[in-house]
């Protein structure tokens, strides 16, 4: 086995524990190549099909194309594809784009509060019809106790202090002190009632094995991420009131893994373009101490 193989088969074998071991369970896309990975590897664990619903936060900021590629796919591929929102906040235009507050707190807003209120039930949530392609709303108000996540620990700092499954209290908020030790591929799987778990089926990989990976398998992403002819694109995709592109000609796969081995971003951070780490004091720890992902 290479090292691709390697990262897959763990990879595999943490969702296949995930959904044999959570009742309630859903994971997260947002839409970029790390989630878009992870959803091919579940396709891959379950033998084609995906029995566990996919969830997308909908700040309704997001880069249109980012949403018409996640439609395009959860109806090609007969997902369960739910949505969810704030959609107080959206409706009064509290938000940052509307001027009405800050980065973080519009984060907060559209992202976390909306992500822990979709996650429990509390909040409407919209389920795509597959005869149809058009959203509904979903009648299954269940909390989703598991929650399968595309983060990396090489993405940013907070990340790396992670657990493969990784306990969050009822509020979803993380005590990144109490994190359960993980040693020679033992996991622990059983925590206390009412206890929020996220688990990261990607976190060994690096950015240059995300893209090997969709060079190596050929997966759809967003052509987001190419260069379309201004010299830019996109190496992270978020909200694009708080995203921008990097310099860059790549307009394929395989010109964006020689410009990561060449060292062209080697000491630029992959979130660099995402203003609202910056904000965040150059991390994200306070906003995901708070349930951001």
């Amino acid at each position: 086995m290479n090292h691709l193989d390697k990262l897959e088969a763990q990879s595999v074998h943490i969702l296949r524990e995930a959904y044999r071991e959570f009742k309630s369970i859903c994971m997260l896309w947002s839409i970029g190549k790390d989630s878009t990975v992870l959803l091919w590897l579940a396709r891959k664990a379950f033998f084609g099909h995906v029995p566990i619903p996919l969830v997308h936060v909908d700040t309704h900021f997001k880069i249109p194309e980012m949403i018409q590629y996640r439609d395009d796919l959860a109806f090609k591929w007969k997902l369960t594809m739910i949505y969810g929102e704030n959609s107080k906040a959206i409706l009064e235009k509290n938000t940052f784009p509307d001027g009405k507050i800050d980065r973080i707190s519009c984060c907060k807003a559209l992202k976390s509060e909306a992500l822990k209120n979709t996650l429990s039930g509390e909040w409407d949530r919209y389920i795509m019809d597959l005869t149809t392609g058009k959203y509904i709303p979903d009648i299954n108000r269940d909390r989703y106790t598991g929650v399968i996540v595309g983060v990396r620990a090489d993405e940013e700092g907070s990340r790396s202090k992670e657990r493969y499954f990784s306990p969050r209290d009822k509020e979803n908020d993380w005590d990144v002190g109490d994190q359960p030790p993980e040693f020679w591929n033992q996991y622990k799987t059983d925590f206390a009632p009412g206890t929020h778990v996220r688990i990261h089926p990607l976190l060994d990989w690096t950015e240059l094995n995300i893209w090997e990976y969709i060079e190596r398998e050929n997966i759809p992403i967003t052509s987001l991420y190419f260069d379309r002819g201004s010299g830019k694109r996109y190496r992270s995709l978020g909200c694009y009131p708080c995203t921008t592109p990097v310099e860059s000609t790549a307009t394929n796969v395989s010109e964006i893994i020689e410009e990561l081995k060449s060292g062209k971003f080697a000491n630029i951070a992959e979130r660099s373009g995402r203003a609202q780490d910056k904000d965040d004091g150059g991390g994200l720890e306070t906003l995901r101490r708070d349930g951001y992902m």
